[in-house]
């Protein structure tokens, strides 16, 4: 450095030692800061491990509360579908007596006609019974088939040009329960 200092100006040797003083000072802060840098990345490392534990307990505990949630609905569905049953049959049992009455009244018949009575109102009974849980015939007589509500078993000539298409005969009643068809309605279509 010594033979460069005849060749150089002074301001630029001045530069030269400031500029090596600084590197200096910058490696030497460097080297100092750098195990209070690790330390710092530990501490890092660590809060990163702390928080990705407690979000996967945190996601193992949501998994096993929906899991819990989800058996818990699962098996109250299937009591409901168990018990829904028991409240229409509950309702029923009314019926079951009213026609247990009338076959001890059959033995010891001597009035038909009163007989004809009750058992037609052991029927009506029976079809407000229906009613009232949302059960009602489908009409069929003389009514254009239709493929949403009957299920013709034959067809046969009609009698009539106007009863082409048409049902003639019901051999068995269809029902529609909240007006989804519970049984098709079975007829003989004219053709």
């Amino acid at each position: 450095m010594e033979e460069n200092l005849d060749e150089k100006n002074p301001q630029e040797v001045v530069n030269e030692c400031v500029e090596e003083q600084t590197q200096t000072v910058e490696s030497e802060a460097t080297q100092e800061s750098t195990p209070e840098e690790t330390t710092s990345d530990a501490d890092n490392l660590a809060l990163q491990e702390e928080k990705y534990a407690k979000l996967q307990d945190d996601y193992l505990r949501l998994r096993a509360e929906f899991d819990n949630f989800r058996k818990r609905t699962l098996k109250e569905k299937s009591e409901l579908i168990k018990s829904a049953g028991e409240s229409v049959l509950l309702n029923i049992l009314p019926l079951v007596d009213d026609f247990e009455r009338a076959q001890k009244a059959l033995e010891n018949v001597s009035d038909v006609e009163s007989m004809k009575e009750g058992i037609d109102l052991i029927y009506e009974k029976f079809i407000s019974f229906l009613a009232q849980n949302g059960v009602k015939a489908i009409e069929t007589e003389g009514k254009d088939f239709d493929l949403d509500f009957h299920e013709a078993i034959t067809t046969i000539p009609a009698p009539s040009e106007d009863l082409k298409g048409k049902v003639i005969d019901c051999t068995q009643k269809g029902y529609v329960m909240n007006d989804k068809v519970i049984r098709f309605a079975k007829v003989v279509v004219g053709q």
